[in-house]
């Protein structure tokens, strides 16, 4: 099971100065990844400073070596999908192929997608997330794409360049959900972030496995806060361990959980770091991304 940080950029974790040292930080102490989450605002902590999460990851990226570095999640509805491909494969490239996007909903907490105009049904986001994906993939592949959707348009346009990596960047899907399209959606993909207890995971990862036909290769990053186990993930199939901090978070707290190192964080040691491999559910060895 990998270990990582899952970073609210906020207060005083609103630099990426601050993001960037934390990560070279993480990568040093032995830790696997670390993930931001994606707001622009935090409407019920109107004084609360946020850092925009792309523009870290750019500064983490070109800090570290080894880490794998994404968001968890970005709401795709509240984004311009060429806008996220093109920003995607930018980071792509300035980490030598370790950026993950993590995708979902997202949520109107506060008033965070209303009181900005953004849309607010479930239904309407989750068709714009769909769509959304599909285009990703499209302008990612580096053909000419031709799309004309409910939600989005491209007219004949290729965007290059492609990902460094020739398998494309990895998607990691976020729900709640047990069952419905949620699961269908996150098997098309490379992962999942779940939300749930280990009962609801075993139950997702079912479902999962009957849509792809096994889980080798398939990423499962749970996120939990101090003091939580994770053994139970990892026994029904989670492969990444997120340590996940408290909205407020003051520098000095972080600093510490990542000085203590991935053994405190939670989960086992890593097994066969140096070549950055870890043993999948299923048995199988494969690569962060399940190639």
């Amino acid at each position: 099971m990998r270990r990582a940080l899952y970073l609210p950029p906020f207060g005083e974790l609103a630099d990426s100065r601050v993001l960037a040292d934390l990560a070279s930080r993480a990568e040093l102490a032995g830790f696997d990844g670390v993930f931001l989450w994606d707001h622009v605002v935090r409407p019920l902590r109107p004084t609360l400073p946020v850092c925009d999460p792309w523009i870290a990851l750019a500064a983490m990226a070109a800090a570290t070596e080894r880490i794998i570095l994404g968001t968890r999640v970005t709401p795709l509805s509240r984004r311009r999908p060429q806008v996220v491909a093109r920003q995607a494969v930018a980071l792509d490239q300035l980490s030598g192929g370790r950026f993950v996007l993590g995708v979902g909903l997202g949520g109107d907490n506060g008033g965070e997608l209303g009181r900005l105009g953004e849309t607010t049904d479930p239904r309407t986001r989750a068709g714009m997330l769909d769509e959304g994906l599909d285009l990703l993939e499209r302008i990612w592949s580096g053909d000419v794409v031709h799309h004309e959707g409910e939600h989005y348009r491209v007219d004949g346009l290729r965007f290059l360049p492609t990902p460094e990596r020739a398998e494309g960047i990895p998607v990691w899907v976020a729900t709640q959900s047990t069952r419905g399209a949620p699961l269908r959606r996150a098997a098309r993909f490379q992962g999942l972030c779940p939300e749930g207890s280990p009962e609801d995971l075993a139950a997702m990862l079912s479902v999962i496995a009957e849509h792809r036909g096994d889980l080798r290769g398939f990423e499962v990053a749970v996120g939990g806060p101090p003091g939580t186990d994770p053994e139970p993930y990892a026994e029904v199939g989670a492969t990444w361990w997120l340590h996940q901090f408290p909205e407020v978070t003051a520098r000095a707290e972080a600093e510490e959980v990542v000085a203590g190192g991935p053994r405190r964080a939670g989960g086992p040691p890593p097994d066969d770091v140096s070549t950055g491999r870890h043993v999948s559910p299923g048995g199988q060895r494969g690569n962060f991304f399940g190639s």
